[in-house]
């Protein structure tokens, strides 16, 4: 039997969303002489503004895109999108983790446009090489729920017809992104930079909003859900930080908080090789483990955010799903309970397993040191199977 280690994480947080706030975080230098105020008062939206184009300064992206917010975290992002931008073609949604399938069966339940859906199973990633780019593609580019991401922007096509609609929520901050291939670029705050729930942001090329400006959706679209105004068009003053409802006021501020620390540490090169240099403690620590390995088999589409992993020892593949799933919670419970690991568990709907959040709000001395606190739950769960 391993012994308890004596050596915690500092920051023991592993959750994948929301994700551990950045280093040195504290409400108590959040401003407060705005809390109170409405979002339309001009300091409030000059706030709203500030921290729309310093997100796009870190992303680097493109001048002639544009950045708006949306209610509903990256979820109500991708529902936007859906909602607002599908119809006037065809539509293939790419589906290889929970949130992939999710909006496959929004387009196809509730828009009633039966897409052509290209399904993989967990740990995997489907046959890019099918995609039909003159058909519009939604997709996930990092699959939080299972580890799984696309390995580049090669597969997109460079002359596609269709718009590219790319739910990046765990890779936004963390992961390359070619922009040029993306019309459509959804993440939430909660994510790669530790921000607050509540708020989405979409990344909208000029041909998506040209598509805003010329397509008429045949449904109803729900008010914080519609990015076009009176006329129908796509309403501009959504790039300049106005907000479809009302919007937190403290959260923005937390965003602003992260973004600020992000541009001083560097941007975002600084920010994917934290990423990376987390990853690579993770994985390292996983390679001579003999209990566990990664659920995605192929290293190339690898997660090196949300970073899934599957038991190996026969102990707990011998036992059913129900057993499984109650090895990972005495699992947890055990890493928790010493106040060691919190939030190491996957997502529900996922594999029994592991799922340790490695983006760059993480550090690097803390990945390392629970390496050996999740040898010592592993072993003393294990010994508790009767």
């Amino acid at each position: 039997m391993t012994a308890k280690p004596v050596v915690k994480p500092a920051r023991p947080w592993f959750s994948a969303g929301p994700t551990a706030k950045r280093p040195g975080y504290s409400t108590a230098k959040l401003p407060e002489n705005l809390q109170g105020r409405g979002i339309r008062a001009p300091e409030v939206a000059e706030r709203f503004s500030y921290a729309l184009k310093l997100t796009k300064d870190i992303l680097e992206v493109p001048e002639d895109y544009v950045l708006v917010y949306t209610p509903g975290s990256d979820t109500g992002a991708v529902e936007a999108a859906l909602w607002g931008m599908l119809g006037p073609r065809p539509v293939t949604v790419v589906a290889y983790e929970n949130f992939g399938l999710t909006w496959a069966a929004d387009v196809r339940d509730h828009l009633k446009l039966n897409p052509t859906v290209v399904k993989a199973s967990w740990g995997e990633l489907p046959d890019l090489s099918v995609v039909d780019w003159s058909t519009d593609v939604v997709f996930p580019w990092n699959g939080t729920t299972s580890g799984v991401k696309v390995p580049d922007g090669e597969w997109i096509a460079a002359d596609r017809e269709g718009l590219s609609i790319c739910d990046a929520t765990s890779a936004a901050f963390a992961q390359p992104l070619p922009w040029d291939k993306l019309d459509v670029t959804t993440f939430s705050f909660q994510k790669a930079l530790g921000g607050e729930a509540g708020i989405g942001v979409m990344v909208l090329s000029p041909r998506a909003v040209a598509r805003l400006d010329e397509n008429v959706p045949s449904w109803p679209v729900p008010k914080v859900l519609r990015l076009t105004g009176k006329d129908g068009k796509f309403d501009r003053a959504l790039a300049d930080g106005v907000v479809i409802n009302t919007a937190s006021v403290l959260t923005i501020e937390d965003w602003v908080d992260a973004l600020e620390w992000a541009k001083s540490i560097g941007g975002l090169k600084t920010l994917i090789a934290r990423t990376d240099a987390n990853y690579a403690a993770l994985a390292e620590w996983v390679e001579r483990t003999p209990w566990i390995d990664f659920l995605p088999e192929r290293e190339d589409i690898r997660s090196t955010t949300s970073v899934c992993l599957k038991f190996t020892d026969d102990r707990v593949s011998a036992l059913d799903e129900k057993g499984q799933k109650a090895f990972v919670k005495r699992f947890k419970a055990l890493l928790e309970g010493e106040g060691a690991v919190y939030d190491m568990e996957p997502h529900r709907n996922a594999p029994p397993g592991l799922r340790l959040w490695c983006g760059c709000t993480v550090e690097t001395a803390d990945v390392l040191a629970a390496g050996s606190w999740l040898e010592w739950a592993f072993e003393t769960a294990v010994s508790e199977i009767a």
